[in-house]
């Protein structure tokens, strides 16, 4: 596929695939007889997995290691699984630290929807009030 269609399907800029294709994210691709880079579909699956690692905060050094590590193949396997490891805990540590703030989030939420109750209860009872008193001046002019 041309890179304007992978560009298409993977949701990458054409210029973010030249780029990662220029600093060894993804691996060189082929050239048709024009000229033009000839993408296979499989390194859809690729882009994928690497978006999910930029989205879990690996940095790009260490997205540059794993990349080499792969195109390197059979005998990797175990680097490749420590390095995937370290970047696991550091995810686990990032949600556990989004799980806090969403906590702190929930909370301040509650505490406003609490009030904004109180002030709604305290304005129902004040036309409450307001009703039995005029409804009292008016039965008693009566």
């Amino acid at each position: 596929m041309k890179i304007g269609e992978l560009a298409r399907r993977s949701g990458l800029s054409a210029h973010t695939i030249r780029y990662y294709e220029r600093i060894g994210l993804l691996p060189y691709a082929d050239r048709d007889r024009s000229r033009q880079r000839d993408y296979d579909a499989s390194i859809l699956t690729w882009i994928d997995f690497l978006g999910r690692l930029k989205t879990t905060g690996m940095p790009i050094r260490e997205m540059l290691r794993y990349a080499a590590l792969r195109e390197n193949g059979s005998g990797t396997e175990a680097e490749r699984r420590l390095l995937l490891e370290r970047h696991r805990e550091h995810v686990r540590a990032r949600v556990a630290e989004l799980e806090a703030c969403l906590l702190v989030l929930d909370t301040k939420i509650a505490g406003y929807a609490d009030i904004e109750k109180r002030i709604e209860d305290h304005d129902a009872h004040q036309r409450t009030r307001r009703n039995q008193q005029a409804g009292a001046r008016q039965a008693g002019s009566r």
